[in-house]
């Protein structure tokens, strides 16, 4: 994407500024500079830079010294604003994904810019608070991008269908670590290399490492399961296929460059899924397992066998083919553990799931949720098996404490095999609704858990023996309730005094 650089855009916010403050209308404004319009909108959105004499014209109208109308500097007030606009943040961010032009941020600046740069000030000191960084932005954009396209791309299952048929793949299925590894060694020159990570110890939570060269180098930590580096074969071939040339050179990523390189890491993922999970077959798949008058969870545990794939693998593709083909919303999230500690690292919510919201703040998930009780009887019971990788399977009717919506969640838990002492919880949930009862059997199965469900622990008005696995006390809560007596206090207070 083009972006205008600093001095242009500054340069434009300062005319479009002046001329507002001097009640003219861009018409009049150019018509007076002997300028015309279609040029000083290019100017005011930071697109065009005019010469000198133009300049001097536009400030004799304005009332301006030329110093001044060039000049990069802006008021006090609007240091947060200069801030934004040199940030690479601004540079990195997808406009165009979202059907947004830069330029119409600069509009909603130059409108009010004094609020605007205040405005701007906030979020900057919310962002260094909670120690956000840009990845953080960036991978929150790739979320919502993902969401608003409910996580469905035609054109790289159409890539995925069309690898099949040019090396022959499809009555293979699974796909074979074999074939894998034959088709990027000999098609794309690919070196692979499964014992150097082996040999720095500090590089042992690495899955993977491209090297680029005349002959491309993939370094994969022979700790994984052989699925896993199924997967890894099958997004790098996705990045070859594909053409992706912005790309993460490390899996997990060590750095974010750009959106570009966020979103081509999708891509990529995405790919590897199709490929290993053919559209036609798990559409298949899930509409068998929907029609089940019970709830089954060796249904689930087949398809893993059937296409020799993980959970996160599995239940990803049911994120992406379940509301293009079902009309189901669904939420998809993934949690670690370690010590009993648990944190979400990933997640997808298309079904407008109220998440816990004061997690950055220290607060406790509520542990009634199947992802974390997945964790939690991984640890009492040892369930779980890193050796067989055979997960932990669970499924309960999420019932919102206050609301009363709820949801029908199912999902796996198992050991990571990089960190064994570490847990994996992978949890899909649907909203239950008419659509959802037409479409789901089996969400009226008697067998069923309903479970009352809340935010977190600081949030939770249950009591005592109305919930026994409480992680901290109601702290948020009873400040909220004291706060709100409060009022009511000083309300009736100051209607006794003024009666």
């Amino acid at each position: 994407m083009n972006i205008p650089n600093l001095v242009n855009i500054i340069f434009g916010m300062k005319v479009r500024q002046a001329r507002l403050e001097a009640d003219l209308s861009l018409t009049e404004f150019a018509a007076q500079a002997d300028l015309s319009p279609s040029y000083m909108t290019e100017i005011e959105k930071g697109r065009k830079y005019p010469k000198a004499d133009k300049i001097m014209k536009m400030g004799q109208v304005l009332g301006k010294d030329y110093d001044d109308m060039v000049s990069i500097k802006l008021a006090p007030s609007l240091s947060y604003l200069e801030t934004l606009l040199s940030s690479p943040l601004l540079h990195h961010f997808p406009f165009e994904e979202f059907e947004l032009d830069i330029s119409d941020l600069i509009g909603l600046f130059t409108r009010a810019p004094d609020k605007a740069s205040a405005l701007l000030h906030t979020i900057l000191e919310i962002g260094r608070q909670y120690d956000m960084k840009e990845e953080h932005f960036l991978r929150a954009a790739l979320r919502s991008y993902q969401e608003i396209h409910e996580n469905y791309f035609h054109d790289l299952e159409e890539a995925a269908t069309e690898f099949v048929k040019k090396y022959k793949l499809e009555s293979e299925l699974p796909i074979s670590l074999g074939s894998l590894k034959t088709i990027i060694s000999n098609e794309f020159g690919y070196e692979l290399d499964d014992t150097t990570l082996t040999q720095y110890d500090i590089l042992s939570g690495n899955r993977s490492i491209f090297i680029e060269g005349t002959q491309p180098k993939l370094l994969l930590n022979s700790a994984l399961h052989p699925r896993q580096i199924k997967f890894l074969l099958a997004r790098e071939l996705g990045y070859q296929f594909l053409g992706i040339k912005s790309r993460a050179y490390v899996s997990p990523p060590d750095k974010v460059d750009s959106f570009n390189q966020v979103l081509n890491d999708f891509k990529a993922s995405y790919f590897a899924g199709a490929l290993m999970m053919p559209r036609g077959q798990i559409l298949g798949d899930l509409q068998e397992f929907f029609q089940l008058t019970t709830w089954s969870p060796y249904r689930l545990l087949n398809m893993l066998e059937k296409y020799d794939i993980t959970p996160e693998m599995l239940l990803y593709r049911f994120s992406e083919l379940t509301p293009q083909f079902f009309g189901l919303k669904l939420h998809y999230l993934r949690f670690q553990n370690e010590a009993a500690t648990y944190q979400l690292v990933k997640q997808l919510n298309m079904n407008n799931l109220p998440l816990s919201h004061g997690i950055s703040l220290g607060e406790h998930h509520c542990r009634r949720w199947l992802a974390i009780r997945l964790l939690k009887d991984m640890e009492a019971n040892g369930a779980g098996d890193t050796a067989s990788n055979t997960p932990l399977i669970g499924a309960q009717i999420s019932e919102f404490l206050e609301s009363h919506e709820r949801f029908l969640s199912f999902g796996f838990a198992r050991p990571l095999a990089l960190l064994p002492n570490e847990g994996s919880s992978i949890v899909v949930g649907f909203r239950i609704d008419s659509d959802l009862r037409n479409t789901v059997n089996f969400v009226q199965d008697p067998s069923l858990p309903v479970v009352i469900i809340n935010e977190t622990c600081e949030r939770c008005p249950l009591v005592g023996d109305q919930c026994t696995v409480r992680a901290a006390p109601a702290t948020i809560l009873e400040a909220e309730t004291f706060k709100t007596e409060q009022k009511i206090a000083l309300k009736q207070l100051m209607a006794q005094l003024q009666g």
